[in-house]
């Protein structure tokens, strides 16, 4: 019986370790922005995916060129497709994994589930910025392009299998 509440507990245990420490391209949360923008710009990418939801994601934005320490704010749309409510969660990465650590969010709709009625349009933004220290730390100087990437999937209270058919997904 432990060993089953270990393997429930390990997946919560291991995003909360990715989003504290960066680890595996995992976006930190950040308190506040930093107090210095630095000349050098950095281009943001966004992609936006659907797993077993009948639901339509997309960034409102391909992508964005920010200064690194600049605070940068994206919008995404997500449309509940279906005739019921849908129960969802946005997990979220970054790509080059090196820059991980240095892209950090101050506002996102991945901190929490979402709850989108049927028919509904909700806007999302997610505010954010890149860590002034990247450009200093060797691993990670000369990133000159960051994919920021989010998959919603269904959290609770969705019959997932009913609606298999209708998923709909969109990558921007």
């Amino acid at each position: 019986m432990g060993m089953t509440g270990a393997a429930f507990a390990a997946v919560p245990l291991y995003r909360l370790f990715c989003q504290v420490t960066g680890f595996d391209g995992t976006v930190k949360r950040a308190d506040k922005a930093p107090d210095r923008q630095l000349d050098q710009t950095v281009l943001i990418r966004f992609d936006t995916n659907v797993r077993g939801l009948p639901m339509i994601f997309r960034a409102e934005q391909i992508s964005q060129r920010v200064r690194i320490g600049e605070t940068g704010m994206a919008f995404f749309d997500v449309t509940n497709t279906s005739d019921q409510p849908i129960h969802a969660t946005a997990a979220y990465n970054v790509v080059p994994e090196r820059a991980g650590p240095y892209f950090q969010k101050l506002q996102c709709f991945c901190f929490e589930g979402q709850t989108i009625q049927p028919g509904q349009t909700m806007k999302f933004p997610v505010q954010y910025f890149v860590a002034p220290e990247m450009a200093t730390d060797r691993e990670s100087r000369g990133v000159e392009e960051i994919t920021l990437s989010y998959t919603f999937y269904p959290s609770r209270g969705f019959d997932q299998a009913s609606n298999a058919a209708q998923t709909t997904g969109a990558a921007g």
